[in-house]
């Protein structure tokens, strides 16, 4: 994939821009929405910028990219293409603003190394930056091709909206014209759009958390301190139409008869849920471990599905941890894994706060479960795949 030409200064360069990256990342960030202020308005998250979550994940992926190209010439690193793609096709991403994001990029990049950028690293890092942005291109032009509209955002009706736990509500969505629905796969998410108080649109991804197909049911808690969801809980009422996205995300229940551990921690039970409801509607014989935990069962804000699925299971256990147990049959702490029988060949699924993920995915690990069988799903710009 790399040519022989830039090969060896992207190996010469990689140590220092890898260095530099995460100081470049902020300065580009702050150039490319000063000259374009509009892609702030519905595409990327002013949180997030705030946060430092979304350079830090750029300059990883970067970093990652480059990486993987001296490592592994003739492939490409799948995993983070494709979770990219599907993040940025859920935000409509278009071909053209990968220019923009180059040129701002790269100005940035020869205001750090001003002192040592040459013609020929730039020309190098330009190809690695290209590899990247064209291979991202393709993966999401192909997204968007298998979608049944080739709308970027279509409006729906919130015709119900009910509390699901301490500080969390589900938001039941129909659509509000006549623009096809794509149909959803178990552990996917949609975009919603939202106008903030000073009319500056900003979206989220939710993950489904009801049935597959066109049905949109999504489950949210609210972050007092964030931007989006205590509009969306505060603002957004029965009878409202909102701006949603077609639905992504590449974590979606593999194909098998092979056993499933789905393992979540407070609002991550969304995705699992809904994987746990696909397999429960289809009527599975497979092994089914739930694995979740909260702070009290109060705040499980999706209890009463959960644990009513796993009833409809032929074969499956539910395994709960409460910090609050109260008297409850759940475990009083955090979860671990110390005691539970993991079948060997069994595909993990993983939601929730990245310290715990990590913990879960490492006992897995040390469990006997492949890496390659343990899927996980991110709330935020994903720091941890790079």
């Amino acid at each position: 994939m790399l040519s022989s030409k830039s090969r060896p200064i992207i190996e010469a360069t990689l140590p220092l821009v890898g260095s530099r990256i995460g100081h470049i990342t902020p300065v580009f960030y702050n150039k490319m929405f000063t000259a374009h202020p509009e892609l702030l308005d519905g595409i990327f998250s002013r949180a997030n910028q705030l946060s430092g979550e979304q350079p830090k994940a750029l300059a990883g992926s970067i970093a990652v990219f480059a990486t993987h190209l001296l490592n592994n010439p003739n492939v490409a690193p799948e995993a983070m293409l494709s979770r990219i793609a599907h993040k940025h096709t859920s935000l409509g991403i278009t071909a053209d603003q990968y220019q923009i994001v180059y040129d701002n990029l790269f100005a940035a990049i020869a205001e750090d190394l001003a002192e040592v950028i040459t013609p020929e690293i730039a020309e190098a890092w330009t190809e690695v930056y290209w590899l990247m942005a064209d291979a991202l291109i393709a993966l999401e032009n192909d997204l968007y091709s298998k979608q049944a509209n080739d709308k970027m955002w279509a409006p729906y009706r919130v015709v119900s909206k009910a509390p699901a736990g301490t500080g969390s509500l589900t938001y039941v969505l129909e659509p509000a014209d006549d623009t096809p629905v794509t149909p959803a796969k178990a552990g996917q998410y949609v975009s919603i759009k939202l106008k903030m108080a000073d009319g500056i649109h900003q979206a989220r991804q939710y993950s489904l958390s009801g049935d597959e197909g066109t049905s949109r049911v999504f489950t949210t808690k609210i972050d007092e301190a964030g931007e989006v969801s205590p509009v969306l809980h505060n603002n957004v009422k029965v009878g409202d139409v909102i701006e949603v996205s077609n639905p992504y995300g590449e974590v979606t229940l593999r194909e098998g008869d092979g056993p499933v551990i789905l393992a979540s921690a407070g609002i991550g039970c969304t995705p699992t849920a809904s994987i746990l409801r696909s397999l429960a509607n289809t009527g599975s014989t497979r092994d089914v471990v739930v694995l979740h935990a909260d702070s009290d069962r109060a705040s499980w804000a999706l209890d009463d599905q959960m644990t009513s699925d796993v009833a409809r299971l032929h074969s499956a256990e539910l395994n709960l941890w409460l910090e609050k147990a109260d008297g409850t049959d759940a475990a009083e702490g955090f979860m671990s894994l110390e005691g539970i029988d993991l079948p060997k060949d069994a595909s993990l699924y993983l939601c929730g706060p990245l310290p715990f993920m990590q913990k879960i995915r490492d006992e897995a690990i040390e469990a006997g479960l492949p890496a390659s069988r343990i899927h996980y799903e991110i709330f935020s710009p994903d720091v941890w795949l790079p």
